[in-house]
């Protein structure tokens, strides 16, 4: 159950976003201003409103600590203000002065990212407060941005629809298209779908756009393979453009806001809706939630913003499918290993490894030389187009070691493909 517990309506335009620290909410709005709320009585606090922007506020963000909040304007600039008494630290310029549509704190607080109109991306070091590095989309504007919790990378969505993303050090790492007219907003969940296997984190991404839709995505890092981004599924729901998605703290759920006027609870797991949430009488622009408790807070053209409370009992662990693999792989059974080798794309491996009784345990302890010879796993990279002649030739054996192969699936090895790539923009003139 979903419950209304409070209405903001302080601001004098739309309410343009909404964010969460562990006892603060900040919002703000095409109205210039920001605006802290004490989560012990949503009381505004004295310093409040914060003002300084000479145009529209599109976007805040707290550090992980809370102590500093970063707020971005069509001024071009990103304002990062002292917490406890509303004093500014620092005024970033954008360069070009482009109007700053998106800002993002990384997980460790070491970097902020800007985003801009003109496709510029900036990461500003935090001690210094000066700019670190500074990178580029091929079109569109910049309007949505995300870290992945561990730190490692962070997506930009763009005006043209493309997710990218980026290395701490700006280098780009994949692009592609993801929403046919633009993407407004992407999140990622704070909690890996399972533990690490063999050094691999998967992390469960939500985008949406212009286009209605909803897409979830899971990523996955690792050290010997590089990244992944691999597209799951669409949720339904929606009538109308999506302008805004975010996860719980606990990855258990996820809420959209839309041009439609409302705001609808999905079971991420699941793809279930559990809620819709029609209170709000323009389009919802920005929904968030509180970093350590059920609270949700969602902001409108209609100049308000809602704070909702979940109850306990209707965001419980029985919801969760039984499928779902345990925290601890080395207790996971086979049929849990099976259910996790099926939400990586790899169901042709599953009677493969039902055969060889590979428990949590087991897996854990494979090798690259246990999967060749025991089994009968290729491992190695090929020319598509040549290995595709190759078992079209109806041959079943691998090339490189003449062994039968048990299975024809075929892995595309997009680590091997950006390497290749970042040689040949290095060395070709």
């Amino acid at each position: 159950m979903v419950t209304l517990i409070h209405t903001l309506a302080d601001h004098g335009d739309d309410v343009n976003y909404c964010a969460f620290s562990s006892s603060l909410l900040a919002t703000c709005s095409l109205d210039k201003t920001i605006r802290l709320y004490s989560l012990n009585d949503f009381n505004e606090l004295p310093y409040s409103p914060l003002k300084c922007h000479t145009y529209a506020v599109h976007c805040c963000c707290f550090s992980p600590s809370g102590h500093i909040l970063a707020s971005c304007s069509t001024d071009g600039t990103t304002v990062l203000w002292n917490t406890q008494t509303g004093h500014i630290l620092a005024v970033l310029n954008q360069p070009n002065d482009s109007p700053v549509r998106v800002c993002r704190f990384s997980p460790d607080s070491m970097y902020l990212v800007s985003g801009a109109a003109d496709g510029t991306v900036v990461s500003w070091n935090m001690q210094t407060y000066k700019l670190f590095r500074c990178g580029s989309v091929k079109d569109g504007s910049l309007v949505a941005c995300a870290f992945c919790p561990n730190g490692s990378h962070f997506v930009t969505g763009s005006s043209c629809g493309d997710l990218t993303v980026w290395d701490d050090k700006m280098r780009c790492l994949h692009s592609e298209k993801a929403h046919d007219l633009g993407i407004t907003c992407c999140d990622f969940s704070s909690q890996p779908i399972s533990g690490d296997v063999h050094g691999l984190q998967f992390f469960r991404m939500a985008s949406c756009g212009q286009d209605c839709q909803i897409k979830l995505w899971v990523t996955t890092l690792s050290d010997l393979s590089g990244f992944e981004l691999k597209y799951k599924c669409t949720l339904s729901g929606h009538s109308a453009p999506v302008l805004s998605c975010a996860f719980s703290y606990d990855g258990q759920i996820l809420v959209s806001g839309s041009v439609d006027k409302s705001v609808i609870v999905y079971e991420p797991n699941t793809g279930n809706i559990l809620h819709t949430l029609t209170q709000h009488t323009r389009y919802v622009t920005t929904c968030a939630f509180a970093p350590n408790i059920l609270l949700l807070a969602t902001g409108s053209m209609d100049k308000t913003v809602n704070i909702w409370q979940f109850e306990l009992k209707a965001h419980c662990q029985a919801d969760k499918p039984e499928h779902e693999p345990k925290q601890f792989i080395e207790t996971w059974s086979e049929e849990e290993v099976s259910s996790w080798l099926c939400a990586q794309g790899l169901e042709d491996l599953v009677n493969i490894f039902k055969m060889n009784n590979i428990d949590g345990k087991e897996l854990l302890n494979l090798t690259k030389e246990s999967l060749t010879d025991d089994l009968k796993i290729d491992g190695y990279s090929y020319e598509k187009e040549a290995i595709e002649n190759w078992i079209t030739k109806k041959k079943r054996t691998s090339p490189m070691t003449n062994l039968v192969l048990p299975s024809l699936v075929l892995t595309p090895n997009r680590t091997l493909k950006m390497a290749i790539n970042r040689w040949l923009e290095t060395h070709q003139k």
